[in-house]
Formats: structure tokens, C-alpha cells, sequence
């Protein structure tokens, strides 16, 4: 290292990208838990609804029973705003659903917009000070939530969890993917997989436990709720930060030990050896048909994901609860099979969202050996095929064949998210990824608000037309399986990049320099590798294995009631 290196280092502080580059005899394998440590954490944002229903009947009255809504008597949209306008800042009626739920599409749209903004920062400042912001974000908006609650106040709570913390999960969600791609060259799939995977389980961990402590708080007069946010702001912050410190970036120039890079065009025309500048990401045809892409497969599915529990029900009525002669309609009229068909309701969710997690470990780590368009392809044609199937399973009244197909195409959003990384770096190169990469989640933002639309519309409408409600779905199905259809032509038309937008070896020097990187010795390029470290290495993925563990088990026990 040069004079000039050891006196940036050493004026550097701890968050500074300088002073997380990895030494001689690191062990890769102890960035994919720091990741995962953020990701559960964040991930939480999926279990918010949790919160819904006990936050509904926070406010009682001197009769021992909750107060109206601040939306009482509303019957149109209009009328519904206008209540949540008023639940913003009164204190004296309850919040609905409708208000909570817009704190969720904050999350998504804000997590988006921040990738999008600060994804060039995070390029140069390293995933370390991303991550350590990310904490202050999430834990903080959480912090804030409590005081809202507390006080009730919805306004604080939109501001701490929807807004600051929407840019902690933006920051976050984004903060390991170049980290991971540059440590994993010769597996990028199953990089990208890593770093993803653990925002799909982070409700199953930390719905749960949300749940047993708002049990824990609570009493007559409080759900407690501002409780379960102080101790989670808190565990959260512990662990995020824990896995802000584990991070490590890999020396410009290094690479696998006995590893090879496949020489350029050789065997692959759709793998870039040369990198694309953030500016010019966004003016190639390549970015926007990939943001279709994403766009498509998540719309698609997303919908699906939030009407679950109240599709299986509608869809399969008695059937659920063995009483096939009677139907949904039946159902509603009485408390008791209510909650019985909802408890197999809520044991499908669970069994998705596995799906979910999983899948974008299995299908992006696949994508290494089908290669990234092919793998989009399956998505495309499989996912339009299991909405014929779930259709038919619908009609049949079949729960295995309708559960089955939503599982693996739950999966294969999940894969999605977890692919277009790796996708990413294939057409753009590595220098960039994880900035273009977080311009790109516009298209999760998207389809967060064009997916549940389409299938809330669809479904009211019907409603309303009298259909019955083991009929609603099926046109739903094909309208989503036509938007497969146009995720399957962008795909198609995807092409290696333009030479004209690479840069140039001078150009992607200065890049380098901007971002602090230094180039490995010559003679110890292949130093950091997966063989020192390994007692820490057990250590940190037993850190990370144990929440998830619990999260799996607990889940897997509300599941069981769809086979009891």
C-alpha cells in the first residue's frame, strides 16, 4: 500500500469504505450473513399488518368497548380519505385499516425512491456506512412509531416507519448486492439469492415474535403496541448494526482462488466484461426492459400475496373446515366457522411466504447454471401455465392443485427479486450494480400500487355483480397471467448491451478512485479467501440460522392446519 493509501486509511473513520476492505485470509463467507442480519431486520416491513387490528381498537371508551372510527359512516373513497385525513391528527376515534394501511405503501414506494437516489452514494461510501444509515433509519422510525402510538398520532407514525423508515429499507435492501456480487464472481445468482432472501423472511421471524409481545404488553386499556416497537427498534438496531460491521468489500482485483473469468463472448454474449456508468444505465433499451420485467413478475404476484388468506377462503368456503356443502356466504354468518376457516386461511399464508423465502435462494442460485434470461423465461411460461392450473383447481375445488400452483408461483416472485441482481450485473458489470440496481426497485414501487389494484378492482367489482364467490378469481388469474405474458416479451427482447455505453479504462479508473478503491498486491490477489476465519464464520451463520429457524417453525405450525 502506497504512503498516500496508508495516510487515507488511516485518517478515515469506521464507517468509511477504506476501512472495510478486506484483508489477506478474509472469509467471504462471512458477508452473506451481515447481509442477512439487515435483511431480517427490515424485512419486519411485510409483517406490519400484524399491528393492524390491535392499532384499530387502540382507543376505548367508558363502557369498556372501542371508539368509532375516525372514518365512521363512510361509504365512498372520497368519504374514506377524508376520514383518514382526520385520523392523521385526532385523538379521540380509533384508525381503520384503510388508514394503517397506507403506512405499508410508503414503505414500498419510499424504499424505491431512495434506492433510486442514494444508490450512487452507496457505491462510493461502501455497504458499511449504507447499512450503519439504514440502522438509524428503521430503528429510529420505529422509535418514533412508539411515540406516535403512544400519543395516537397517526401522522408519526406514517412520517417514522413509512417515510424514515422507508428509506432504511431502500438503503438496506440494496446496501449488499454489489458487495456480494463482487465477493461471489463465480456464483453471482447465488450471491444475489443470498442477499435477498432474508427481506422474505423477516415477517416470518418477526410477525411472531410482534405477536407474543404485544401478548406480553398489553392490557384492558392497551394493545400494547408502543411497547413491542421500543423493544424491536432496539433488538433491530443491535442486529443491523452487527451486520453493518460484518461487512467487507474484496480488494479491486481479486478473485476466487482457482477461479477462472470466462473470456469475454466466448461462452456467453449476454455476460458484459466491462461496466456501464450509473448515468448512462437508464438511457440503454436494456434498464427499461428489465424494468418491465421486474415490473411484470411482481405485479403479478403481489396482488395474490395480499389477498390470500381472504382468496382461499371465498374460493374454497366449507371445504376448508370439512363442511363441503356450504360456501363462503355460509361461513360469514357464523363467528365459529369464521375462525376456523381462518385459521387454515392464515396456515396458507405462511405456507407462501416459505415459498417466498426459499424460492429466491433455490431459483437465483439456479439461475448460475440456466443463465439469467432463461431463467426469467421459466418465470414467464411456468407462472402463466400455474394460473391456468390454480383456475382449474378453483373449478375442481381441488386445494391441492390450486395451493401448489400459488406456492411455486410465490416462489418465482420471490426468485424474480432475488435474479435481477445478478441479471443486472450480467448486461451492466459489477462497478455500478448496486446503484442501478436501486433505480430499478422503481419498478417494485410500481408494481407495488398496479398489482394489488388490479386484483382488489377485479374482485370488488365482482363482488358487487352478484358473482359467487368461488367464481370471483379465475378471470383475475388470466388477466395476470397476460401480464406474464408481457414480462415474457421484454424478456425476449433483451440484447447484450451497446459497446457505446461502456466506459472506457480511464473512465472506470477514475470511478475506482472515487470510491475508494485499492487495487490487491499482485502475489496476494487470491488472499482473501473462504479459508480463514471459518470458527467466525460458523459463528455469524448461527447468529442469522437461529431467527430464522424460529421463524420456519413458527409458521410451519400455523401451516399444518391446511393438512389436519
Amino acid at each position: 500500500m502506497s504512503l498516500a493509501n496508508q495516510r487515507s486509511t488511516s485518517s478515515s473513520g469506521w464507517l468509511d469504505k477504506e476501512q472495510t476492505i478486506a484483508g489477506p485470509g478474509f472469509n467471504r463467507w462471512l458477508v452473506p450473513p451481515a447481509a442477512l442480519a439487515i435483511h431480517l431486520c427490515i424485512g419486519m416491513a411485510y409483517g406490519f399488518s400484524v399491528f393492524w387490528k390491535p392499532l384499530g381498537n387502540a382507543l376505548m371508551g367508558s363502557d369498556g368497548k372501542p371508539l368509532a372510527a375516525c372514518a365512521a359512516g363512510a361509504t365512498t373513497f372520497a368519504e374514506k380519505l377524508a376520514g383518514t385525513g382526520r385520523a392523521l391528527f385526532a385523538t379521540d376515534c380509533n384508525w381503520t385499516q384503510f388508514d394503517l394501511g397506507w403506512m405499508y405503501t410508503l414503505f414500498f414506494v419510499l424504499l424505491g425512491c431512495s434506492a433510486a437516489l442514494w444508490g450512487g452514494w452507496l457505491e462510493r461510501s461502501g455497504p458499511r456506512k449504507a447499512g450503519a444509515v439504514a440502522t438509524l433509519c428503521w430503528a429510529g422510525g420505529l422509535l418514533i412509531s412508539a411515540l406516535g402510538v403512544y400519543s395516537h398520532q397517526l401522522w408519526m407514525m406514517w412520517i417514522g416507519s413509512g417515510v424514515i423508515g422507508g428509506v432504511g429499507l431502500g438503503l438496506g435492501y440494496i446496501s449488499p448486492v454489489s458487495t456480494l456480487i463482487k465477493w461471489f464472481p463465480d456464483r453471482r445468482g447465488m450471491a444475489t439469492g443470498l442477499a435477498i432472501m432474508g427481506f422474505g423472511g423477516g415477517a416470518l421471524v418477526g410477525s411472531p415474535i410482534a405477536t407474543k409481545l404485544m401478548e406480553h404488553f398489553k392490557t384492558p386499556a392497551d394493545p400494547g403496541v408502543w411497547q413491542t416497537f421500543l423493544v424491536l427498534a432496539v433488538v433491530y438496531a443491535i442486529f443491523m448494526l452487527c451486520g453493518s460491521l460484518g461487512y467487507r468489500v474484496p480488494p479491486t482485483g481479486w478473485q476466487p482462488e482457482g477461479w477462472t473469468p470466462p473470456a469475454a463472448k466466448a461462452t456467453n454474449g449476454m455476460i458484459a466484461h466491462r461496466h456501464v456508468h450509473l448515468k448512462n444505465a437508464h438511457k440503454t433499451p436494456q434498464f427499461w426492459l428489465l424494468w418491465l420485467v421486474l415490473c411484470m413478475n411482481v405485479s403479478a404476484s403481489i396482488g395474490i400475496i395480499g389477498a390470500a388468506a381472504p382468496m382461499l377462503q371465498e374460493t374454497f368456503g366449507g371445504s376448508l373446515i370439512g363442511q363441503v356443502d356450504i360456501g363462503f356466504a355460509d361461513i360469514k354468518k357464523d363467528d365459529a366457522l369464521t375462525a376456523a376457516a381462518a385459521a387454515v386461511a392464515a396456515g396458507f399464508v405462511g405456507l407462501i411466504s416459505l415459498f417466498n423465502i426459499f424460492g429466491r435462494i433455490a431459483w437465483a442460485t439456479s439461475s448460475d447454471k440456466l443463465g439469467r434470461k432463461q431463467t426469467y423465461f421459466i418465470f414467464f411460461v411456468l407462472g402463466a401455465l400455474l394460473y391456468a392450473a390454480a383456475s382449474y383447481g378453483a373449478d375442481v375445488k381441488s386445494l391441492a392443485i390450486f395451493g401448489a400452483a400459488l406456492c411455486v408461483i410465490v416462489s418465482m416472485y420471490g426468485g424474480g427479486f432475488a435474479t435481477i441482481p445478478a441479471y443486472l450485473a450480467d448486461m451492466f458489470g459489477t462497478q455500478f450494480v448496486g446503484a442501478i440496481h436501486g433505480r430499478l426497485l422503481t419498478a417494485w414501487s410500481t408494481a407495488g400500487i398496479l398489482g394489488p389494484v388490479i386484483v382488489n378492482y377485479m374482485h370488488d367489482m365482482r363482488v358487487e355483480a352478484k358473482v359467487p364467490f368461488d367464481q370471483i378469481y379465475a378471470p383475475i388469474f388470466y388477466v395476470l397471467a397476460g401480464m406474464l405474458a408481457v414480462g415474457f416479451v421484454a424478456n425476449l427482447l433483451v440484447r447484450p448491451v451497446a459497446d457505446k455505453y461502456f466506459m472506457t479504462d480511464a473512465e472506470l479508473a477514475a470511478e475506482k478512485k472515487l470510491a475508494h478503491e485499492q487495487a490487491a498486491p499482485k502475489a496476494k490477489a487470491g488472499a482473501a479467501q473462504a479459508s480463514g476465519g471459518s470458527a467466525i464464520a460458523v459463528i455469524a451463520w448461527i447468529a442469522v440460522l437461529i431467527p430464522i429457524t424460529y421463524g420456519v417453525w413458527s409458521t410451519l405450525q400455523k401451516a399444518w392446519a391446511l393438512f389436519s
